[in-house]
């Protein structure tokens, strides 16, 4: 979806007020359920941020290839459980018996938006085929309101957005957030989709610096919320508190806690 001009503020369409993003800013996201201890993805990932205070997760989502959408990063089972083989190749029956980190199972998205409804998840879907699966499965578990559907795909998104409808949340892809940093520059203000209510973007990529002051105020400006990914370090968490994002996504989910905790920001 193209980014339009705003001829107005008044006519600005950015859901900031959605109820994904109904909580004390600014958030704290435990990244894959916090990756830094292990066992990325898994229902004892999600248990331990959740135990912690964490009410929002971030994770991601693939298709087995009867249609399952399942929770894990990559598309193949290397990395996380030693194996060969491809989760888009696997029927849920497959994949039931491969074990992440040799003890904990992959898990359906269903099962964990059923398991925690106070939590809400960014849910990063990673590919074609999980697009319908994944907007079904938010449906099923009645989470319309609890999820922010992500991807860096802008056509993958455009085709998130046609079928979860306006009510589910959703961030921008990098050629829509390519193109607001252009018009930061030129100072044109642009109408974000009428899904979109953060951009959830890296500090740098490359050698390119994304965030900046000038960003962050202009995505505020046009109605958006902005989450950084992915800080472990705590002096670069203050930083980012210091110049007033939205969200830090986190692989060290103890480190933010710890961060947050010292600001008095840990209100959950």
């Amino acid at each position: 979806m193209s980014l339009l001009p705003m001829r107005n503020k008044a006519r600005h369409t950015a859901r900031v007020d959605h109820p994904y993003l109904d909580a004390p800013r600014p958030l704290a996201f435990a990244h894959r359920g916090g990756a830094a201890d292990g066992d990325e993805n898994t229902a004892a990932a999600f248990r331990r941020a959740i135990d912690l205070g964490y009410r929002y997760v971030e994770t991601d989502v693939h298709a087995t290839a009867d249609g399952v959408p399942v929770v894990i990063h990559d598309a193949a089972l290397d990395r996380v459980a030693g194996r060969t083989g491809r989760v888009a190749e696997m029927t849920w029956a497959d994949l039931e018996t491969v074990r992440v980190g040799g003890a904990a199972v992959v898990p359906r998205l269903d099962d964990v938006l059923d398991a925690w409804p106070q939590v809400r998840f960014n849910v990063d879907v990673k590919s074609d085929a999980v697009v319908e699966p994944a907007v079904e499965a938010v449906r099923r578990s009645g989470a319309l309101d609890r999820v922010l559907l992500a991807s860096f795909s802008d056509r993958r998104l455009s085709r998130v957005r046609a079928l979860a409808g306006p009510r589910v949340a959703t961030s921008l892809g990098m050629g829509e957030v390519a193109r607001l940093r252009i018009a930061a520059t030129a100072r044109i203000p642009l109408r974000p989709p009428v899904s979109a209510v953060a951009a959830q973007i890296p500090v740098r990529h490359g050698r390119i610096k994304v965030l900046t002051p000038r960003f962050l105020a202009y995505l505020h400006r046009v109605g958006l919320a902005v989450h950084i990914w992915t800080i472990d370090d705590p002096e670069m968490m203050n930083t980012l508190l210091d110049m007033g994002v939205d969200g830090i996504m986190t692989d060290r989910i103890d480190v933010l806690h710890d961060v947050y905790s010292a600001r008095g920001l840990w209100s959950r």
